[in-house]
């Protein structure tokens, strides 16, 4: 039987071996399976570069205790919730707010039995790779979840959450997590930030500046946030050009947080290069809330050019996340808001798409653009043949549905041979829960590691340079490709 940590966090006296196996997702077949063991030897302690994320940063300016161990692995993870959800469990029953106040489960210990009753459904999903992970690494947690070690679990996490080294900044030291980045939009007053460089936490913690806010006009409320975006910058925004100077002026602060890149959540990948008149025009019409779908999408499209175009002049690393449905539930979306589970994949074109960015300023060398897509039938009809020319493009690791065991490998098998591996921006977790950080590049270097280990068996590669390769792509390609120094 599981037995809890003492005061001093010692869990030795668990009495059941680790469930999780320490071979997992290597090759099956030898010589693959030991030159994986050696090549992952190699990375598996390497320091984490986390350069995009969704991570609160309240979390690290405030250096808190979790509230309970439901707030550390459910209510923040849309990965989770929505795998529930499917199985017609209630957001209600797990906790999560609703915007019109009515009340939903307060008991984190409630909440965590559901969790746990239901933790079958993950059965071949990351999340529960992500999961088992965390409980094993952080915890000492050597039993699986399920509604007979709900309990016992759930007081092994609580007694040991207000731990000097279960406090967030003790986390990010613990598993050598050197750099962090989170994403808040443009109207943020990035307050949590600003306390971080009173405290000289800027550099380990960054912000990452997403403009989505006031560039996407299918947002309801894209005039009251154009107008307060002006407000924030004393730009007027009603003249084009005074709208882009209001960005350039709200990038420069985002940079004193620590920023380096950017980040636009598109659904496609869609880039314009509209005349001056054209511009305004439209941006007339979007002010005036004249606009339709149409109009949106070639306000997105054009904004895109114009966030290029910005990155030529201050260095910020451009991240295109294109290819999400996003709040395909109205409902949810009503009750409870964005970022819940209801995103869908959807496909993308990204030669037609970026070829109007790409024509304007694809050839400037100070222009570095990273290409996240969920249209996996890109990967080799596109992303790796473009990367594979353009000096400012990069493919970024898989994303959301597919950073997963079997997505990886797909990802690898269809970019490398065209693109290379030095084409690649390694890896971010782009998650909001924590403890699946460590989690995710330990899966990212696993599956590497087998990669890099089958190519060695198959004499393709040496075993040398599969010894570089897999500590580029665990450490070195996200620092190359997001200008970390």
């Amino acid at each position: 039987m599981l037995k809890r940590p003492d005061e001093h966090g010692t869990t030795t006296d668990m009495t059941q071996p680790s469930h999780l196996h320490p071979d997992r997702l290597f090759p099956a077949a030898e010589p693959a399976r030991s030159i994986a063991r050696e090549l992952y030897a190699a990375v598996r302690d390497l320091p984490l570069i986390s350069p995009h994320g969704h991570t609160d940063p309240a979390w690290f300016a405030q250096n808190g205790r979790f509230a309970s161990p439901t707030a550390l692995f459910l209510t923040p993870d849309h990965y989770v919730l929505r795998m529930l959800r499917s199985r017609g469990i209630s957001y209600d029953a797990l906790g999560i707010p609703r915007k019109d106040g009515k009340p939903v489960q307060s008991d984190g210990r409630q909440a965590w039995r559901l969790f746990a009753e239901n933790y079958h459904l993950f059965a071949g999903t990351p999340s529960k790779t992500w999961v088992d992970h965390s409980l094993h690494a952080v915890f000492g947690i050597t039993e699986e979840l399920s509604g007979k070690t709900a309990d016992t679990i759930y007081d092994a996490i609580d007694a040991r959450l207000g731990a000097p080294d279960l406090l967030p900044r003790a986390i990010l030291e613990r598993f050598k997590v050197e750099v962090i980045a989170t994403t808040e939009f443009a109207l943020d007053p990035l307050v949590h930030h600003q306390s971080m460089a009173e405290q000289g936490l800027i550099g380990q913690v960054r912000t990452t500046y997403r403009p989505d806010d006031v560039t996407d006009p299918s947002r309801a409320a894209i005039v009251e946030n154009l107008h307060k975006f002006g407000e924030l910058t004393g730009e007027d925004v009603s003249n084009w050009d005074g709208l882009i100077n209001a960005h350039r002026k709200r990038r420069e602060y985002f940079r004193k947080h620590g920023a380096v890149a950017t980040d636009h959540g598109v659904p496609t990948a869609n880039t314009a290069d509209l005349a001056a008149g054209d511009k305004q025009a439209l941006l007339d019409k979007v002010l005036a809330g004249r606009h339709d779908a149409n109009d949106a999408e070639l306000f997105r499209a054009q904004m895109l050019t114009e966030m290029a175009l910005l990155s030529v002049e201050d260095g910020m690393v451009m991240q295109i996340h294109a290819g999400s449905r996003r709040n395909t539930d109205p409902l949810l979306f009503a009750e409870r808001g964005a970022d819940l589970g209801a995103d869908i994949p959807g496909p993308t074109d990204y030669v037609g798409g970026l070829k109007a960015l790409l024509s304007r300023c694809g050839n400037e060398p100070n222009l570095k653009i990273i290409m996240f897509v969920l249209d996996e039938t890109t990967y080799a009809r596109e992303l790796a043949p473009m990367a594979g020319y353009w000096p400012s493009l990069m493919i970024g690791p898989p994303w959301w549905f597919h950073d997963s065991p079997q997505g990886i490998r797909r990802y690898l098998d269809q970019v490398v041979e065209t693109a290379g591996f030095y084409n690649l921006a390694g890896f971010n977790d782009d998650t909001r829960a924590l403890l699946s950080i460590p989690a995710r590049h330990d899966v990212w270097r696993r599956e590497v590691s087998g990669f890099l280990a089958n190519w060695v068996a198959e004499h393709r590669l040496s075993r040398s340079s599969a010894e570089e390769i897999a500590r580029h792509l665990s450490y070195q390609a996200a620092k190359d490709a997001y200008k970390i120094r």
